[in-house]
C-alpha cells in the first residue's frame, strides 16, 4: 500500500472515530433522559442505562396530577409559539422583500442597523422590555410573549430570507407587472410560492425559539395557570421538597418530541433554505 493510501486511510479513521465520538457525546445524555422517564422512581440515577422495569406513570401524572397543569402549560406554549411563529415569518418576509426588491432611501442604514442590533444578545434588551410591557400592563400575557418574539424575528431572519430572494429573478417580477400585478399580488403570487424552502426554514426556526424558551418566559409570566412548559418544568424541581426528577425527565421528552418530527420532516427543505440563502446577499 502507497503512502498516499496509508494517509488517507489514516485520516478517514480519524475523522469517522471523531465523529463517533461527538454521536456518543450528543446521543447519550439523550438516551438517560428518555430512559429516566420510563424508570420507576423519583431518581434520575441507576446504575444501568437501561432500566430493569418500565413505566409510563410518570407521562400519566403529567395529566393527571392536580399539583401540575402540564395539560394548560404545554397547549399555552404550542399556542404561543404557533402565533409567534405566523406572525414573525410574515414580518420577516415583508422586511426581506422589500430591502430585497426596492430601492428607496435609507435602505442601506436599515440594513446596517438590522444587522449591528442581530449582534447584541437579546438579554440586553430585557429590563427595556419589561418596563414597556409594564407601562402597557402586559405583563403576565401571552400577547406579551408573542409581540416580544414576533417583532425580533426580522432582526435574525432578515438578511438570510434577502439572500433567498435576491436568488429568484426580477424578470419575473416584470413579466406579472406587464400583466397588470401589483407588489402585493406579485407578493403572494410569486415570491411566496417560490419561497417555500426559505419559508419552511424561518417557520422551524421561529416555531422552536419560543418553544423552548424559559428566561424571558419567566420574567413575564407570574400566575400558575399561564406558565409555558419550559417554566413549569423548572418549578417542578426549583425546591427541596420537590425533587421528581423521573417526571421532569418525562416532560422533557414531550418537549422534545415536536421539535423532533418537524426536523425529520422538514429537513430537506431546511437545508435548501439554508444554502439558497447564503449564496447571494
Amino acid at each position: 500500500m502507497s503512502g498516499h493510501k496509508i494517509k488517507k486511510l489514516f485520516r478517514l479513521s480519524i475523522s469517522y472515530i471523531t465523529l463517533i465520538i461527538l454521536s456518543i457525546c450528543a446521543v447519550y445524555p439523550v438516551l438517560w433522559v428518555i430512559f429516566g422517564s420510563v424508570r420507576p422512581g423519583k431518581s434520575l440515577y441507576s446504575k444501568t442505562l437501561i432500566p430493569t422495569q418500565f413505566t409510563f406513570d410518570h407521562y400519566r401524572e403529567l395529566f393527571t396530577s392536580k399539583s401540575y397543569m402540564f395539560g394548560d402549560w404545554y397547549m399555552n406554549t404550542l399556542k404561543i409559539s404557533i402565533a409567534s411563529m405566523l406572525i414573525g415569518v410574515f414580518l420577516t418576509l415583508l422586511t426581506s422583500y422589500a430591502v430585497s426588491r426596492f430601492r428607496f432611501r435609507g435602505r442601506q442604514t436599515a440594513l446596517s442597523a438590522v444587522l449591528i442590533l442581530g449582534m447584541f444578545p437579546g438579554f440586553m434588551s430585557m429590563i427595556a422590555i419589561f418596563l414597556l410591557l409594564k407601562e402597557f400592563n402586559l405583563l403576565d400575557t401571552h400577547l406579551a410573549l408573542i409581540i416580544v418574539y414576533a417583532a425580533g424575528a426580522p432582526l435574525m431572519g432578515t438578511f438570510v430570507a434577502k439572500g433567498f430572494l435576491d436568488t429568484i429573478p426580477r424578470s419575473l417580477d416584470e413579466a406579472a407587472r406587464i400583466d397588470g400585478a401589483s407588489n402585493f399580488k406579485i407578493f403572494t403570487r410569486i415570491i411566496i410560492p417560490l419561497s417555500r424552502p426559505m419559508f419552511t426554514y424561518m417557520a422551524l426556526t421561529q416555531f422552536v425559539g419560543p418553544w423552548v424558551d424559559f428566561i424571558f418566559a419567566k420574567m413575564v409570566l407570574r400566575s400558575k395557570e399561564k406558565w409555558t412548559v419550559a417554566v413549569g418544568l423548572y418549578e417542578m424541581v426549583n425546591t427541596n421538597t420537590n425533587s421528581n426528577f423521573t417526571l421532569f425527565a418525562a416532560g422533557a421528552v414531550l418537549i422534545a418530541v415536536p421539535i423532533t418530527l418537524l426536523f425529520m420532516f422538514l429537513q430537506r427543505f431546511l437545508v435548501d433554505g439554508l444554502t439558497s440563502g447564503a449564496s447571494k446577499g
